[in-house]
């Protein structure tokens, strides 16, 4: 730490004496005329002795990144939002006076530079210097190897360092805005409307998840920060949209894992006159297309795994499914048996939960974790689907669907429900066993029954995480690696 702060002093000392030498040490507006991969591809190929007949000039900017000095010679390499290239820097090309200032900067310092381009002798492309401006300097040196440190969340907590000294952590978020990007294209031209629902609701909903609270001070009222844009976007349905789209920031106040970040990214439509059959389809369709228009395949790896997207994706019911996984038939009929396996697999119960509830703790130990491959599992149990239509073959299951890939839940859909009278009565229940103690239970919301019944017509709609989406993308293990500033413990002084 003694050689750490001393490396810093030096850099306050260099601040000083390259201010008394007349330069300002953060400067202002320098235009750029080109990027350090836009001469990398138009003059891959282009020989010493053509740059050399052709004088081909540039100007750019970025970061000092690396450094290798000869006295009155300097090679070093710019980094910018789109690469690296090698600068030659001369003292008989800058001059004594520009020379001297920049024998003061560091690494880790943003300079503005012209020059032409020519050839070293190792054929390494190479902007000779003409003029060299001090845009702004680093007073921290870069770490000499930063991914290596085994404090991992420093480099969540400074995701700023670990973007500039890692390529495949700023590809990853790259690879990001593209995903997000192919899925509005996707939407958009399927004549979905993008729109936009508060942050801020008086009464949560739209989800079974524990909220965030706040006050206003104006109004004099609690708030929650949103849990889903569900019910808001249904409400849209009723006002006579019926392609309606939302890429939302959602809030729930629980746990953090690999897997859950408090804050997170989600994609969520609905869709006018379908069910979640359609769904099945269109889901299917977007997330290859996505695949393959971001990343140019539908084969991904994950934790040495290959996910084929091209293929069939299996669909399975959600009681199949947990029969699949040995849960026999008088398990699935009886809460009491239920209960007693979910407590041997470690559920922490409080009692009395309906049969569905109980069933899912059974599902998420013993059934998640095994579907790997694309699977969509349907028709879940009415307990556990407040918003679904119940199947009208058996009003025990709802017409409802989740997507897992890689042990993870992806999406979660379902045909709505657009009953005002039994979506009240579904409110009520949740209303019980939140009197009973389950804090994730959804509140009453008045205005959304309100909403149905003006009329709401049949309709799907569907979530998909957009964070898990990256992370199977980019085969990031952990949540954090793909959201830029995830949420982390306070930091120690």
């Amino acid at each position: 730490m003694e050689d750490y702060n001393e490396l810093i002093m030096q850099r306050f000392k260099k601040l000083s004496e390259i201010s008394a030498m007349g330069v300002k040490p953060y400067a202002g507006r320098f235009e750029v005329s080109t990027s350090a991969q836009k001469l990398s591809e138009k003059y891959e190929n282009t020989t010493k002795e053509e740059l050399e007949a052709n004088q081909v000039t540039a100007t750019l900017a970025g970061r000092i990144v690396a450094m290798r000095s000869f006295g009155k010679a300097c090679f070093c390499h710019l980094q910018d939002a789109s690469g690296k290239i090698q600068l030659y820097v001369q003292k008989d090309t800058l001059g004594d006076d520009l020379y001297a200032v920049f024998k003061k900067l560091d690494i880790g310092d943003f300079i503005g530079v012209h020059g032409f381009l020519f050839r070293t002798k190792t054929n390494e492309l190479t902007i000779h210097a003409e003029n060299v401006v001090l845009l702004a300097k680093s007073l921290r040196p870069l770490p000499e190897k930063w991914h290596g440190l085994t404090d991992v969340e420093l480099r969540y907590r400074q995701r700023y360092v670990d973007l500039i000294v890692n390529p495949e952590v700023k590809n990853v978020f790259l690879i990001r805005t593209k995903i997000i990007q192919a899925i509005r294209a996707f939407l958009n031209d399927r004549e979905y409307l993008e729109v936009e629902t508060p942050m801020m609701h008086s009464i949560p909903g739209g989800a079974t998840a524990r909220p965030f609270k706040t006050h206003h001070n104006a109004l004099d009222m609690e708030l929650y920060l949103r849990i889903a844009p569900e019910l808001y976007l249904k409400r849209l349905l009723v006002g006579g949209f019926e392609r309606v789209y939302e890429i939302n920031r959602n809030f729930r106040n629980e746990g953090i894992s690999t897997r859950h970040n408090p804050e997170f990214t989600m994609l969520e439509f609905y869709t006018a006159y379908a069910d979640y059959r359609d769904l099945l389809e269109m889901t299917e369709e977007m997330i290859r297309s996505v695949a393959q228009n971001v990343l140019g395949t539908t084969r991904l790896e994950f934790e040495g795994q290959v996910i084929d997207l091209a293929v069939p994706w299996k669909r399975v019911t959600y009681l199949d499914a947990l029969r699949e996984a040995g849960i026999p038939d008088d398990v699935l009929t009886s809460r009491d048996k239920a209960e007693a396996q979910a407590r041997k697999l470690g559920a922490k119960l409080k009692g009395g939960e309906p049969l569905g509830k109980v069933l899912n703790e059974i599902f998420e130990v013993i059934v998640e974790p095994k579907l790997i491959q694309p699977t969509f599992v349907i028709d879940y149990p009415t307990d556990i689907s407040p918003l679904s239509k119940k199947r009208d073959d058996d009003p025990a299951l709802v017409e409802r669907f989740e997507l897992f890939i890689t042990g993870r839940e992806l999406a979660n859909a379902f045909s709505e429900l657009n009953d005002p009278v039994d979506q009240k009565e579904r409110f009520l229940k949740q209303v019980s066993e939140r009197e009973s103690g389950d804090d994730e239970a959804h509140h009453m919301d008045e205005d959304f029954v309100r909403a149905l019944e003006y009329g709401m017509p049949p309709a799907a709609g569907e979530g998909i995480g957009i964070d898990r989406l990256v992370m199977l993308f980019t085969g990031s293990s952990s949540i954090r690696d793909v959201i830029l500033f995830p949420q982390l413990k306070k930091e120690k002084s």
